[in-house]
């Protein structure tokens, strides 16, 4: 048994540890940030498609729901378009270290889409974070719009995270998925046929490089860890996974030190600013479950 929960952990890890280097991969794709999502949601949406039939689940939902998707996945869209222009406009550290601010949006985007007041520690850390953005903007003021454009997928990553939490307790989290991935490619080709008149033939002329990163981008960093990340719940609690994740920016950003030390090196301020953000994001979360524990200690 114990070395069973070894396993359901070091896995937690390894998802963990994909997901960081989502922003590596991102580095090193050479195409735009719109053509990255639509390629990367297009694949995920067809190989999760794959995994659905395989398993033989039920793909019928209501017009409800398709639309409750539709926005889900307009808004997971715009997080990694923003997600890879920040990367773009500035380095993979910046844009973590703004990524975890997404704790501080979703504290007080949650108690508004499940009635509850906002609890007063949640607007405490959420003080402690903007103060490690300041130092991090004060210290990096050349990246400016990396900085804006990772504090909006923050936004947008918690937005999508409080809206698939309410809809993944009542149905399958790969065939909301699905949808979703198939609602943003559809978004992105209204957006890429207004904004840059269409597609040519450019855009499907891709590198050798690029098409293999999309594909390790696409198949093992969304749609795997999207059906991996439902089922290691399984056998964790909601707590450990939440936390775990926390440290994606921590993972990340000594990946891209590893991986790009000439452009990565930054300023004392930004690390300073960057500790503070996480730090206030994971005792956030401690905070949250020793609550959760001792209210349902008592009730």
């Amino acid at each position: 048994m114990q070395g069973d929960n070894f396993k359901h952990y070091l896995h937690l890890h390894f998802l963990v540890f994909i997901a960081g280097f989502t922003a590596i991969l991102g580095e090193k794709i050479s195409i735009g940030s719109f053509s990255l999502v639509w390629y990367r949601m297009l694949i995920a949406g067809l190989l999760m498609f794959l995994y659905i039939k395989i398993t033989k689940k039920n793909l019928k939902i209501s017009r409800r729901l398709t639309m409750q998707l539709a926005i889900a996945g307009l808004i997971i869209a715009a997080h990694w378009i923003t997600f890879f222009e920040a990367i773009n406009q500035s380095n993979v550290s910046i844009t973590l270290a703004m990524f975890s601010s997404g704790a501080f949006f979703a504290s007080f985007i949650e108690p508004i889409f499940f009635k509850r007041r906002i609890l007063w520690y949640e607007i405490l850390f959420g003080i402690v974070v903007i103060f490690g953005v300041f130092l991090i903007v004060q210290g990096e003021l050349k990246y400016i719009n990396g900085i804006l454009l990772g504090i909006s997928s923050a936004l947008f990553s918690a937005l999508f995270a409080v809206i698939n939490g309410k809809l993944i307790l009542k149905y399958r989290a790969s065939v909301i998925s699905l949808y979703e991935f198939v609602s943003g490619v559809i978004f992105i080709t209204i957006g890429i046929c207004i904004f840059y008149g269409g597609f040519d033939a450019e855009f499907f002329n891709l590198s050798n490089d690029d098409w293999i990163y999309i594909l390790i981008l696409a198949s093992i960093c969304t749609a795997y860890a999207f059906i991996a990340a439902v089922e290691v719940m399984k056998y964790i609690s909601p707590f450990t996974v939440i936390l775990s994740y926390n440290l994606e920016p921590l993972y990340g950003i000594l990946l891209a030190l590893y991986f790009f030390p000439e452009n990565e090196q930054m300023s004392p301020q930004f690390y300073y600013g960057a500790i503070i953000v996480i730090l206030a994001v994971i005792l956030d979360a401690i905070i949250k479950n020793y609550r959760t524990k001792t209210l349902k200690k008592f009730n």
